[in-house]
């Protein structure tokens, strides 16, 4: 087991043993007849400053066009969030199943555009050999696990959003605009797990 491993796991643990009351979600802006279960990768690097790899979606994809976002997508038939979340791994950025370790599941995010999101934890090598799939990923990034995880980091916005106002996230980093679902995961999860460098 790596320190990364273990130190990850142990917050994982700890911070799901009781209920959250405060977390994100867009529940009440969703459309729940047309709702898709789906799941995201949080690949955290074992790195002594980790990071989390994040793609940037084409500009050309139906749903949400030109946004960054944990590698993922939808549940095929059959499939649990942690085959679905190392299927989509692999399709968008080559990431093969045996280097990364998982974690767990957390807490699932109902969006506000039709899918309900389970984000699956889990631990990959730095330095891995990345081969994104140019259908699916314009580009891939990593961004320090101490900034997504630091409450102060974000910055707080709101959007008037079918037909209410819809508050959200985001932070800017290297270029790239972190925000919306991503962002909302990223929070969601920093209240689980009580990182601090």
């Amino acid at each position: 087991m790596s320190v990364m491993f273990d130190r990850l796991a142990h917050l994982f643990e700890r911070g799901h043993a009781a209920p959250s009351p405060d977390l994100l979600t867009d529940a009440r802006f969703a459309d729940l007849d047309r709702t898709a279960d789906a799941a995201v990768l949080i690949a955290v690097t074992e790195r002594e400053d980790p990071t989390v790899l994040l793609t940037q979606r084409p500009r050309t994809m139906r749903d949400h066009p030109g946004q960054v976002a944990f590698p993922g997508g939808k549940l095929d038939h059959g499939e649990d969030p942690v085959e679905a979340a190392l299927r989509e791994a692999w399709e968008e950025l080559g990431i093969e199943r045996d280097h990364v370790r998982i974690i767990g599941t957390t807490d699932r995010y109902q969006t506000g555009t039709g899918f309900d999101i389970t984000p699956v934890l889990a631990t990959v090598p730095p330095d891995l050999p990345i081969r994104p799939d140019p259908r699916e990923v314009e580009s891939w990034f990593e961004a320090p696990l101490s900034l997504l995880m630091q409450p102060e980091s974000w910055r707080e916005n709101e959007v008037f959003w079918k037909g209410a106002m819809r508050r959200y996230y985001e932070l800017d980093h290297q270029g790239y605009r972190i925000w919306g679902v991503t962002a909302a995961i990223c929070i969601n999860l920093s209240r689980r797990l009580a990182w601090t460098d």
